[in-house]
This record gives C-alpha cells, sequence and structure tokens, in this order.
C-alpha cells in the first residue's frame, strides 16, 4: 500500500497539485528519500497505479480532500483507494473479511486464495511475491495485525474514512439507505447504527451532508464531482 511513501508525497505537496507536480516532487525532489533515479521513477509508477495521483480522478481528489482530516484514518483512506483501483487486491477482500477477529492468515493461505482465484495465470514466485503484499496492505489497514503470524483484527472506523467509503459506493450510482449495505462499508465490520452515526458526525465535520428522517436517508457530496461527472454518474445509477 505504500502508506509511509504516500504520507511523505501528500505532507511534501499541496492540494492543488497536478500530476506534473508530484512527479517532480518524488523523482527531481526525492520526497521519498529513494537511493537512485530508478527506483524513485519505480516508486512514482507503483503510487500512480495504486491512487492515481492526478487531480482529473474524483477518488484521487477525495482521498486528498479528507487526507488531511485525521491521521488516524489515514491508513483506512488508502486502503479503500487502492482496493477500488486494484483488481487483485480487490479479489481477497471478501476472504479477509469472513476470517473471524483472531484467526491466522498465514501467507500461505493468502497465497492459495490468489491461486484459486486466479489459476494458471501466475508462477508460484509471482504469488508469493502477491500474497506478501496483500498481506501487507491488509495489515498497513489494520484488518491484520503481527509482522510474522498475522491474525485477523478488527478496526476502528473513523468519519473521515467512512465519508469516503460511501462516496465509493455513491460513485457506482448508490443513494440513501443502500449506500450503507455496500460492499465498501462492509470494509469497517460496524453495525448500521454506528455507521450512520459516524456518517452524522462526517455531516457535522462538513465532510457531506447526511440526513436522516423518519427512516429515509439521504447523502450529498457537494463539490466532490464535476457536473459533467456527476450527469454520468446519475446515468450510472440506472443500471446499478
Amino acid at each position: 500500500m505504500m502508506l509511509g511513501d504516500l504520507r511523505l508525497l501528500l505532507a511534501h505537496t499541496s492540494l492543488a497539485s497536478t500530476r506534473p507536480d508530484y512527479v517532480t516532487a518524488v523523482v527531481e525532489g526525492n520526497v521519498l528519500g529513494k537511493p537512485t533515479r530508478k527506483a524513485r521513477q519505480l516508486a512514482m509508477r507503483h503510487m500512480a497505479a495504486l491512487y492515481a495521483l492526478d487531480p482529473s480522478s474524483p477518488i484521487f481528489r477525495a482521498l486528498r480532500r479528507l487526507w488531511p482530516c485525521a491521521e488516524a484514518a489515514q491508513p483506512q483512506l488508502a486502503l479503500a483507494v487502492a482496493l477500488a483501483r486494484d483488481p487483485l487486491l480487490r479479489s481477497t477482500q471478501s476472504f479477509i473479511l469472513e476470517q473471524s477477529i483472531g484467526t491466522a492468515v498465514p501467507r500461505e493461505v493468502l497465497q492459495g486464495v490468489l491461486a484459486s482465484l486466479y489459476p494458471d495465470r501466475f508462477s508460484p514466485a509471482s504469488l508469493q511475491s502477491f500474497a506478501q503484499n496483500v498481506g501487507g496492505t491488509w495489515t498497513a489497514a489494520g484488518l491484520l495485525q503481527g509482522k510474522v503470524r498475522k491474525t485477523r483484527a478488527a478496526i476502528q472506523p473513523h468519519p473521515e474514512s467512512v465519508a469516503l467509503l460511501l462516496f465509493l459506493g455513491y460513485l457506482e450510482g448508490r443513494t440513501g439507505q443502500r449506500l450503507f449495505s455496500s460492499d465498501w462499508m462492509n470494509l469497517l465490520g460496524s453495525p448500521s447504527e454506528e455507521l450512520e452515526a459516524l456518517a452524522n458526525a462526517a455531516s457535522h465535520r462538513g465532510l457531506l451532508v447526511f440526513m436522516n428522517a423518519g427512516g429515509v436517508k439521504e447523502v450529498r457530496f457537494p463539490g466532490y464531482l464535476t457536473p459533467e461527472e456527476e450527469r454520468i454518474r446519475q446515468e450510472v445509477s440506472h443500471v446499478v
């Protein structure tokens, strides 16, 4: 997930930074402290694949907007965007969420999960590397814990992470109550009452607009999308 690198990069760039600004910061300015230019270019390529690092991406804009609001929420924010952009990581989500708190999740098990999901597609060495990286990502986000022996862990949701996960569901065309029952919100493993309380807290902080009257829920995201992006989202909502 490159959480440490992402924290460094966003700390050394502004909210108004463009894609070329991020490239300059990583490759020319070496804000990540990489030993060679090739390593800097590789880091930039990996981070761009995971997070876009481009304000033309509504998901990255949402990440950039919410990132400075709460440091404790940053691992969950990074995970949400990485899941949205990395199909291989997202393919392991169901397996991770199915594990009971405290269950051991060794690398070999993750490797077996990936092998079953992608039969005959990757070499054993690649599967081992992918499993290690996937396990590291879920650990950095807090859903696994432990360095050598990893076990399933519970996480503490934050208003900022709830705001981003609701937004990802909104981009899929969901509205109202359906936003709270998406796979995105299932990441948090929290009861609906807690999620609604966190959404309400996010609303009070100006991160979104949440209204709940008589059991009818409305969630809006002022300023998150351009008019054209909102038009496309509404077209998607007719088929989701």
